[in-house]
């Protein structure tokens, strides 16, 4: 079966392997001149199942007033009127009561577990590298009534498997001692022993290259997709700024711009833009470089080691498609990377970048066939989670498109305009 995969991060990438290794003939797509340069290269990457939190939860609303009067918060909005944006908010809301919040969390979590058990598993049989660290993460609270609420919210993660652990100052030094200047200024820290850290950007390159030499798959980049072409309930081309692309079966796994091209043969998903902010500095002492990735809980803050680098993001800016940046977008990062690790990096010569996570009001991704048409599929919408979520979702849409059946219950990733009630 002749395939075409729609997006060349780590999602498509991940897609693309798993769909080889069944037989199918893959071609991937991507509009960049090399793969993974998105949110894929972009994130903070954490491999993190103990982060799962749905987005969408009853302390959402208040930060985003306080957005939208000017207050610097990790979740921020510029208030639009394009009705994309305000049907996409509308159901966020819907999905901020105690009761959802908490389905939500437990199926990513869900996801988040499969899908870290099968990366690990993918990267010892292909003899993957990317800088991975499997000692857990940490999660930082600078606040002793914080740092209870944090651990009774972990609670809901340890009652479905996933192992944490309470730490003190002296603790966490322990755990790494680059956390000893962070340790003057938190009262505590959850451990999350199972997850760990990881260069997607690397690890997409790598798989890539797998994907090529051991299943002949074809990469095709600097490649825009414009829209598909349908004949009755079959997708028969997609249409790019470079010719037109037939195949067998289609799946589009283009992030932020899935949405674009599903409404092109008339299919609404509810895929949204977050834009995300990081740096990348030059590791200059490795004793004052964590091992541990984690987060701030303060500032929502993220970091991981990779390699000679530390990646550091933070934020999440409603703001349509566009990308660009200013100077102030990444003071909060810069303040917490010298407030806990001063003398770690090259702080002063890091880059800096934003990019696009695509982002569901509930929080599981889409995945699965459409409801319009037999062989258009979709693998897109992970948000934050896309590093952590990859192998799982796309092993899960491999058996889906192979007729086996997938490990997980299917149904809240279903290919949606909205979410049913529950």
């Amino acid at each position: 079966m002749k395939t075409v995969v729609i997006g060349g991060g780590v999602v498509g990438v991940t897609t693309a392997y798993y769909l080889a290794r069944d037989g199918h003939d893959v071609t991937v797509l991507d509009k960049a001149p090399t793969l993974g340069t998105d949110a894929t290269g972009g994130n903070a990457g954490l491999i993190a199942p103990s982060h799962s939190f749905a987005w969408a939860s009853p302390q959402a609303p208040k930060m985003l007033v306080k957005s939208l009067m000017g207050e610097a918060t990790a979740i921020r909005v510029k208030l639009s009127l394009n009705p994309r944006f305000l049907w996409w908010g509308m159901q966020f809301m819907r999905e901020c009561t105690p009761t959802r919040a908490r389905a939500n969390t437990i199926v990513k979590l869900g996801l988040a577990q499969y899908s870290q058990a099968e990366m690990y598993r993918l990267e010892e049989e292909e003899g993957l590298e990317y800088d991975v660290v499997k000692k857990g993460a940490v999660y930082l609270y600078r606040d002793e009534d914080e740092l209870e609420v944090g651990l009774k919210k972990m609670d809901l993660l340890a009652d479905h498997g996933q192992p944490i652990k309470r730490l003190s100052p002296d603790e966490l030094v322990s755990l790494d001692p680059a956390f000893k200047k962070a340790s003057e200024v938190v009262k505590g820290a959850i451990h999350g022993v199972a997850d760990g850290s990881g260069n997607s950007e690397k690890f997409t390159e790598n798989l890539a290259e797998v994907c090529r030499t051991k299943f002949g798959v074809t990469f095709v980049n600097d490649v825009t997709a414009e829209r598909f072409v349908a004949q009755g309930s079959r997708i028969t081309a997609l249409i790019t700024d470079r010719g037109e692309f037939t195949a067998d079966s289609f799946v589009l796994a283009a992030g932020i711009q899935s949405p674009i091209l599903s409404r092109t043969v008339g299919q609404n998903i509810p895929v949204y833009p977050a834009k995300g902010f990081s740096i990348t500095a030059r590791v200059i002492d490795d004793s004052a470089t964590p091992t541990l990735g984690g987060v701030d809980e303060k500032t929502l803050v993220a970091w991981s080691r990779l390699g000679d680098t530390i990646r550091i993001s933070s934020t999440a800016m409603f703001d349509g498609y566009d990308r660009s940046y200013v100077t102030s977008d990444f003071d909060n990062i810069f303040k917490t990377a010298k407030e806990l690790f001063p003398a770690a990096a090259d702080w002063d010569n890091a880059s800096v970048r934003s990019c696009m996570r695509p982002m569901t009001p509930d929080g599981p991704p889409v995945i699965g066939l459409g409801t319009r048409h037999t062989n258009l599929f979709y693998n897109t919408g992970h948000g934050h989670m896309g590093w952590t979520m990859a192998c799982g979702s796309s092993l899960l849409l491999a058996d889906i498109m192979a007729g086996r059946p997938p490990a997980l219950t299917m149904d809240p990733f279903e290919v949606r305009t909205r979410r049913k009630g529950r």
